[in-house]
């Protein structure tokens, strides 16, 4: 399995190729204006690039901008097991050797068509044993357990906001894995608001 993440993603959006991507979906002048005044409202250090994080356009339109790459592994490479949420991504195949020819692929066309980078750091072949630490859980074959660090900061706020609301969005969020330790350790915490 191969994870991957863009270093400095929502930094490194280039304007200039985001608005060439979205002309060749948008016909319409008043709609690409529209979208080149929103996309150009905001810079990083006086450059062409960057998108505020957090903000609702942003999400959309680092989707559009990560859709390329999506249809380059998926249609160009010919992947056949995909995941991608904003910048990271997950690429899983049996063979390790395909999956570091793959890299080079992969840096190259982020470099050249979307100038961007994958982030050195956080790009990692291992097996799906080991596990896959992806959007908050570490997933194995067969269950998910919460990461350590998302664990953290969920106890974190619940000290700071253990309302019956707060505790509810958690204990939702823990349903969607192997978590009845933490379950448990929430119960005799907070069974006021259980």
């Amino acid at each position: 399995m191969l994870k991957g993440d863009i270093r400095k993603f929502f930094a490194s959006i280039d304007h200039e190729v985001l608005i060439a991507i979205l002309r060749k979906y948008i016909d319409d002048t008043n709609t690409i204006g529209l979208l080149e005044e929103i996309i150009t409202s905001f810079s990083i250090k006086n450059t062409s690039k960057g998108l505020p994080l957090g903000n609702l356009t942003s999400q959309l339109l680092i989707n559009i901008y990560m859709n390329e790459f999506d249809q380059f592994v998926k249609r160009t490479l010919k992947v056949t097991y995909y995941i991608r949420y904003a910048d990271d991504f997950v690429i899983f195949h049996t063979r390790k050797g395909y999956l570091i020819e793959l890299i080079l692929q992969l840096q190259s066309y982020l470099q050249d068509e979307l100038k961007l980078t994958l982030h050195p750091d956080k790009l990692f072949i291992k097996p799906l044993s080991a596990g896959i630490d992806f959007l908050g859980w570490i997933h194995f074959p067969y269950h998910r357990v919460l990461r350590t660090s998302t664990k953290r900061r969920m106890l974190n706020k619940l000290q700071q906001n253990n309302s019956r609301e707060s505790l509810a969005s958690y204990r939702g969020l823990l349903r969607h894995g192997s978590t009845y330790k933490i379950l448990l350790k929430l119960y005799e915490l907070y069974s006021d608001n259980f």
